[in-house]
């Protein structure tokens, strides 16, 4: 028997590091019998005799425990940073708002002031190949604002349509935990309609926790899927996946990610039958975008699917296991490729859960990797993941960081002005040097590799 009720799985393993204390941790270490612990939500019946696979559930659940304590203190650190730099930016371009809100078009977060891009790259048009991938990665970074910010940006400067704004409840956490936008080419008759879905904001402990944590559930169909994307993307508690969450008696309605803008694509595909759908998210934002379109598959929803011309994400963790990849590459690489699962040097994100998660997470659909020189290689696993670490890596990752701090500066200057990087991401760069690893999973790199990357695969 299950300590908790999750019917809507024949299997799961969700750690819990809300129950985590002293007891429970040691617990982990010494005891196979992880089903018995109070701080794994699992089959009692549950055991992982590896010694190896405990201890990684053990630094995980350490750290998740680490990461909640800090939340609260991260957050304000957060808002004060960020307050503080729109403070500096005003200024610089000769605002002067004494208390900037939050809410205004002006606005921008951290993500937004590290990279202060929002034009599209307009010498790469509709034909070209690096099209869909470039616009997504655009729209993955404008996911990280606030709807006004993203309204004016999509109606101004890309002169489209903007859809809807969605900020989503999580029924597992109790809270907003998922934001997505939607937007079209035009009005009337659009071709191109993109939902995007925003990774974890900076200085969030919590959604630093999801990433990091490899608890999962077993879907009848599915496979293993994360639990915290899942969660995220609008599970429903004790029952899963239904159809229509309208069907629950006695709920209360709530805006859910996958229900929500599924519903809202459903419509505009409805009116629109020649547009094309794109998905897109950076981070996290990419793992809600590869499960968004798997449970429109889970849930048959055929003429959505038949509209969906790709699923671009850009430094994704892993989502699932290889019954999941395989449901997947069924509904959406064939007859041919429509997930394509962009990565650049050595940003880690992508890299989690790690091959210790008793999962067995991997990666599917097709492997865009930039190399730091924004050079484009197809892979199936991120290059270099499972080589272990060594003092010449930290020499290496210094080397790297040295480069990509020149690389920045040049840019800049041969380039022009859509590639000139301002004093922020300059200084991220140069202490960067000092602490290897620290700039990797930023949107800039992405965005330069997708447009300076010349062809990008889009099939077969």
């Amino acid at each position: 028997m299950s300590k908790l009720h999750y019917s809507f799985s024949n299997d799961y393993m969700v750690l819990r590091p809300d129950r985590a204390g002293p007891f429970e941790l040691l617990h982990l270490l010494f005891s196979p019998k992880v089903g018995r612990n109070r701080a794994v939500d699992c089959f009692t019946s549950t055991e992982v005799r590896s010694f190896r696979r405990r201890l990684a559930m053990f630094l995980n659940l350490l750290l998740q425990v680490l990461l909640l304590a800090l939340a609260g203190p991260l957050a304000a650190l957060g808002a004060a940073a960020e307050l503080a730099l729109n403070l500096v930016d005003n200024a610089l371009h000769g605002r002067m708002e004494l208390c900037p809100d939050r809410s205004t078009p002006t606005y921008r977060s951290v993500t937004g002031l590290i990279d202060r891009r929002v034009d599209l790259d307009r010498s790469i048009k509709p034909a070209d190949p690096r099209f869909d991938a470039a616009l997504c990665a655009m729209a993955s970074k404008l996911a990280y604002e606030n709807e006004a910010f993203i309204q004016n940006v999509v109606t101004t400067h890309w002169q489209m349509e903007f859809v809807r704004f969605y900020n989503c409840w999580n029924e597992f956490q109790n809270a907003y935990t998922a934001q997505a936008f939607v937007f079209c080419d035009k009005a009337v008759e659009a071709e191109l309609v993109v939902v995007a879905f925003r990774g974890t904001r900076a200085f969030d402990a919590v959604g630093w926790r999801a990433d990091l944590d490899p608890s999962w559930y077993k879907i009848p169909r599915l496979g293993r899927v994360h639990a915290a994307y899942t969660h995220a993307l609008g599970a429903q508690r004790n029952i899963g996946w239904p159809k229509w969450v309208e069907h629950i008696k006695g709920k209360p309605q709530k805006v859910y990610a996958y229900y929500t803008v599924r519903d809202a694509v459903k419509d505009l595909l409805a009116a629109n039958r020649k547009a094309r759908l794109l998905v897109t998210g950076h981070g996290s934002g990419g793992a809600l975008a590869v499960l968004f379109a798997a449970i429109l598959a889970y849930h048959k929803e055929k003429p959505v699917l038949d509209q969906l011309a790709g699923v671009y994400t850009f430094g994704q963790p892993r989502v699932g296991d290889a019954l999941l990849a395989m449901f997947v590459e069924r509904n959406l690489d064939r007859p041919r490729k429509r997930h394509f699962r962009v990565t650049y040097g050595h940003d880690a994100l992508p890299r989690l859960p790690n091959d210790t998660s008793a999962a067995h997470f991997l990666h599917f659909g097709l492997g865009l990797h930039f190399d730091k020189s924004y050079k484009l290689k197809v892979v199936q696993e991120i290059p270099g993941q499972e080589a272990p670490w060594s003092l010449l890596d930290l020499v290496t990752s210094r080397v790297n960081s040295a480069w990509e701090f020149g690389r920045g500066v040049y840019l800049g200057y041969r380039r022009g002005a859509y590639f000139r990087e301002g004093w922020l991401l300059l200084l991220m760069r140069a202490v960067a040097v000092a602490l290897p690893g620290l700039p990797f999973h930023r949107l800039q790199d992405y965005v330069n590799a997708v447009v300076l990357g010349g062809y990008i695969p889009k099939d077969n």
